[in-house]
């Protein structure tokens, strides 16, 4: 009997499909990638329905919704269900060696070996090498599960840190996509998020001093993506220079996108717009999976543990959610559910309805940016989501959360389980606080960073 394929699936947090120069986006960003999408299969409508990374994860590795997963929330409390299988484990029981490397939380369950880097603040140098620090725990671990030879195939999931913020690549890539003054004083776009008082102490420990100009902000990130694509590169070459890289299925998926300056969710990745919603996913595994190939139809995080289970021909009596992709490459089907549930409980709790021509959003309290209750965007005419027709369109709003409350209806009926958003308490992380029950509340209460180490960092960063 055959071996099975090796599986290495990048997890790569916070990355925007649409930054991606394989996806279209005017900087080259992503050239290795993009050689690599060359020989794979590229998803131009993979959504991440339950933002953002905890419960993103839980639906990439299990194969479930957030109703199955029970896990919707950022600071989801205890661990995963016991009924719910995660990747890992169905692996492990067919014989394969897992590793993780830079992942914890609820869908992390069932790894062999956990492996931890640093993955966040800046080095001595002020920069964050973070898929450098990556990389240097992964390839010994990567050469030892090579090793193994033909005893056993391996599961690699990796975290990628990289564009996560704080946005800090190392030289060359500060300067790549951005030649100017950033603390020009005639620019004053940086004014409003840094009076943005739940982030703003976040941002000084980061951000120069004295910024004014969102595009350096925004080339730091661009330039945070060249760096992570140069440091995948390194992994692809391992792969191929110990001769795997063919006879592995090798995954790259967003957990989430970004807002960087978008809808006022400044730099970060919570609201429900579709910046946040959508995601890359490129698959590459030659014989199985065609090369150079682009798949318009759309599709979700459930969809991958089947698409992988299938490729690996590993049977399971599992009832995932998902559906196996290979229906969508091979033109079989076009497109999985094009309408779906959508829900953010990080730094905002809302739910909501994405249709290829609607997005509803719906408020279940009060938010920190002061936002309307319900909002309504023509996902045709205004793809941005700047113009909220709630008010001109009840008709559609109620048309719209007719159909989301019937689906969630079916799904608490098909588990037997409740609407997780509806139960998870304290989501915020403030102990008996409580749903907001206004706005300013959520504004003065919700914050990200340390105010004396900002100030310290900015004192810094002024005697340099």
């Amino acid at each position: 009997m055959a071996k099975q394929p090796n599986i290495v699936l990048m997890g790569i947090d916070s990355l925007l499909a649409t930054h991606m120069s394989c996806y279209g986006y005017h900087r080259q960003t992503t050239p290795h990638i993009d050689r690599f999408a060359e020989g794979a299969t590229l998803f131009e409508k993979t959504y991440s329905a339950h933002i953002p990374t905890t419960s993103a994860y839980a639906s990439m590795l299990t194969g479930l919704d957030t109703f199955s997963t029970q896990v919707v929330a950022l600071r989801h409390q205890g661990p995963l269900r016991e009924e719910v299988k995660t990747l890992a484990e169905i692996l492990r029981e067919s014989g394969y060696d897992t590793t993780c490397v830079g992942f914890g939380g609820p869908s992390a369950r069932g790894f062999d070996t956990y492996l931890e880097y640093s993955g966040w603040g800046p080095d001595e140098s002020g920069r964050s090498p973070k898929a450098e620090n990556l990389n240097r725990t992964t390839l010994p671990e990567l050469n030892r599960l090579i090793d193994q030879g033909d005893e056993k195939p391996f599961f690699l999931f990796l975290r990628h840190m990289d564009p996560h913020s704080p946005y800090l690549p190392p030289a060359p890539y500060e300067r790549t996509f951005y030649h100017g003054d950033e603390c020009d004083p005639s620019n004053t776009s940086m004014e409003p998020v840094m009076a943005f008082k739940p982030f703003c102490d976040y941002f000084a420990s980061w951000m120069p001093q004295g910024i004014t100009d969102k595009d350096y902000v925004i080339a730091q990130y661009d330039g945070a993506i060249a760096y992570m694509d140069a440091c995948i590169q390194t992994l692809f070459n391992a792969l191929e220079t110990r001769g795997v890289l063919d006879e592995t299925i090798v995954v790259i998926n967003g957990d989430h996108g970004e807002t960087l300056y978008d809808h006022e969710c400044w730099f970060d990745h919570h609201g429900i717009y579709d910046v946040t919603l959508h995601v890359p996913l490129i698959i590459r595994y030659p014989g199985r999976v065609p090369a150079g190939k682009r798949v318009m139809g759309y599709n979700q995080h459930k969809d991958l543990v089947p698409t992988l289970l299938e490729l690996a021909d590993i049977d399971t009596d599992i009832e995932f959610d998902g559906k196996s992709l290979t229906s969508l490459i091979s033109g079989e089907i076009t497109s999985f559910d094009s309408e779906f549930y959508i829900t953010e409980c990080t730094w905002m709790r809302k739910h909501g309805w994405r249709t290829p021509e609607w997005k509803l959003i719906v408020a279940l309290e009060p938010d920190f940016h002061f936002k309307p209750p319900v909002e309504l965007y023509n996902l045709i005419q205004d793809p941005d989501e700047n113009n909220n027709l709630a008010e001109t369109h009840p008709d559609l709003v109620n048309v719209l959360e007719t159909r989301m409350k019937t689906w969630i209806r079916q799904r608490e009926q098909e588990t037997g389980l409740t609407n997780p958003i509806m139960t998870q308490g304290d989501w915020h992380g403030h102990k008996g606080v409580g749903p907001f029950r206004t706005s300013e509340q959520a504004y003065n209460t919700m914050h990200i960073g340390d105010p004396g180490q900002a100030a310290r960092l900015q004192a810094k960063s002024r005697d340099e």
